[in-house]
């Protein structure tokens, strides 16, 4: 009987702008307040890409720190994934600019656009390649240049979101390493959070509001809440475990007051959440690796320990994934 083939996380990495928006700035420039910033959503400040820096650019430093630590060279690779909802051309992808840039040729290289949950739904394609046996070592990245499509009057919106990108690199292993992926959808929700325009259906004005990310945040926040605790719950039902078993949980960084409630539901606290909304704010597809990378950088994750990742994003979309380190 052949062992069972899981993919173990081997190798991440991470890559923040070095320019640092604080709630300060951001009184500046609209009408809002450090106070009620922080009070909302726990978020203190964020970083801001370079006028020169690209999705790509922020890809490409966090791949590399997860295939140095992986000792994984680009030719190895049999896949690149970047999550991204901000990518730097229409077409050709981001992950074929990032292959070029990493001197790998002839891995299928493709974007996945899941927004917020773009890195959760990477990560399941990469474990289904893994597991079927189609690849044997994945780069999955999560990147994104948020600044570039948001509007800096929109106080609703403009205080939440930032820029950065996070990686990991999957080996194909016999050790124990993703247990289990879980993906949904519902359209229905499109206009609660999403950009009004796009390349196909044009801007109806030349508002920046058109073509910026627009938010019904009360709303959000509802679902958000309430769908979450809902996939983990779902998550340990289809690996028979108990919420005790969790030793981390790993969640999207879009607002403290919802990973704070994510935590309560599964009776986990805040020594058991790995939280970067503070300082990097909501980086969407970056949010989750950017978090991991850190607590695996700081010594917090320690091999064997039960990951629980999950995350909700415009669309919507929800995911999650439960990963023995």
């Amino acid at each position: 009987m052949s062992q069972r083939i899981y993919s173990r996380i081997v190798g991440t990495g991470g890559y923040l702008p070095k320019k640092v928006m604080t709630n300060l700035d951001l009184e500046a420039i609209v009408e809002t307040s450090d106070e009620w910033i922080r009070e909302r959503t726990g978020i203190e400040e964020r970083r801001i890409a370079a006028d020169n820096e690209t999705t790509c650019d922020l890809a490409e430093k966090a791949a590399l720190q997860a295939m140095e630590m992986a000792g994984v060279t680009a030719d190895q690779l049999d896949m690149i994934l970047v999550a991204t909802t901000t990518p730097d051309k229409i077409f050709p992808s981001t992950a074929t600019l990032l292959q070029a840039r990493l001197g790998n040729h002839g891995a299928p290289a493709f974007d996945l656009q899941a927004v917020c949950t773009g890195f959760v739904y990477a990560l399941s394609v990469a474990d289904q390649y893994i597991k079927t046996g189609m690849a044997k070592k994945v780069l999955v990245v999560g990147a994104e240049t948020l600044s570039r499509i948001t509007n800096w009057q929109d106080r609703n919106t403009c205080v939440l979101f930032g820029d950065g990108a996070g990686a990991v690199l999957l080996e194909a292993s016999t050790e124990t390493g993703i247990l289990s992926t879980h993906l949904h959808a519902d359209g229905q929700y499109e206009e609660l959070l999403h950009v009004p325009s796009g390349p196909s259906k044009r801007p109806k004005t030349d508002e920046i509001a058109e073509r910026t990310m627009s938010m019904k945040g009360n709303e959000v926040f509802k679902i958000a809440v309430n769908t979450l605790s809902q996939i983990a719950n779902e998550t340990l039902e289809a690996n028979q475990m108990q919420k005790e078993q969790i030793d981390w949980l790993v969640p999207h960084q879009a607002n403290l007051r919802i990973i704070k409630a994510t935590a309560r539901k599964l009776k986990l606290g805040d020594q058991q959440t790995v939280i970067t909304v503070n300082k990097h704010a909501n980086t969407s597809s970056a949010s989750i690796p950017l978090a991991l990378n850190e607590a695996v950088r700081d010594g917090r994750i320690q091999k064997d320990q039960m990951l629980l990742l999950e995350a909700f994003g415009g669309g919507f979309t929800w995911g999650s994934a439960l990963i023995q380190y």
